[in-house]
């Protein structure tokens, strides 16, 4: 599989994120990630937006989804989503729920391993149930916490070669990744490489970055499409 770039608006006004969206196709950039700030703030209307904008763009909707799958997913489908999010907490009823309505829609779904006991397993365990792709994450106010109680900050990279290894689908990593740490998840088998806080997305405001955005996109990019096919599967 040829690496995929996806940039997670994870902003809370619609302007803003078509502004970066479009900041981000110039640049290069796959795949648009509906973030969840953005579908807590504009819901479906959001989404809708973004697809007028970015006709033929493949857009995740992180929803995230713990309860009600089917229903969310058909409301984010027909809004234009390609890809919805479901948990690896959330019961394995709701992930057959997710995956029936993905079927019945025309959308692909993106298992979420968040907080599982055990990582790998939890991949393993929604792929068996029949996501699409696998998201190893490392929460946000996990992360936080952690390093704020003068610990380690985990990092999506510490199991990403387990759960590659695990699972006959692709995988992107998501949780604080340094520019540099994004750009090498190829390396390791994850061909979905996502970019958000902190690289585009101020991390405490949830704002867009300062700077120039748009050549870091470029860069970050090119550097990721140039790496070539990435083996998926076991």
């Amino acid at each position: 599989m040829k690496p995929i770039v996806q940039i997670s608006l994870d902003l809370t006004n619609i302007d803003e994120a078509l502004e970066t969206a479009a900041l981000a196709m110039r640049a290069g950039v796959d795949w648009l990630e509906a973030g969840t700030p953005l579908l807590l703030a504009e819901g479906l209307h959001g989404v809708k937006k973004l697809r007028e904008a970015f006709p033929n763009v493949p857009i995740v909707a992180d929803l995230k989804t713990m309860d009600g799958g089917y229903l969310e997913v058909e409301m984010m489908a027909k809004a234009g989503a390609s890809y919805v999010v479901v948990m690896a907490r959330a019961h394995a009823e709701t992930v057959k729920c997710v995956v029936k309505a993905g079927r019945d829609f025309g959308v692909q779904v993106m298992g979420d391993n968040m907080i599982s006991t055990d990582m790998v397993a939890g991949a393993k365990w929604l792929e068996d149930l029949g996501c699409d792709f696998i998201i190893h994450h490392i929460g946000y106010d996990e992360r936080r916490g952690i390093a704020a109680q003068g610990l380690r900050m985990p990092s999506p990279l510490d199991q990403l070669r387990e759960v590659v290894q695990a699972v006959n689908v692709p995988v992107q990593a998501v949780g604080g990744l340094s520019l540099e740490q994004a750009i090498r998840c190829p390396e390791y088998g994850a061909p979905l490489v996502v970019l958000g806080a902190p690289l585009t997305i101020d991390a405490d405001a949830f704002k867009t970055a300062d700077g120039d955005l748009e050549s870091s996109l470029r860069l970050i990019c090119e550097k990721i499409h140039a790496y070539g096919d990435v083996p998926v599967g076991r």
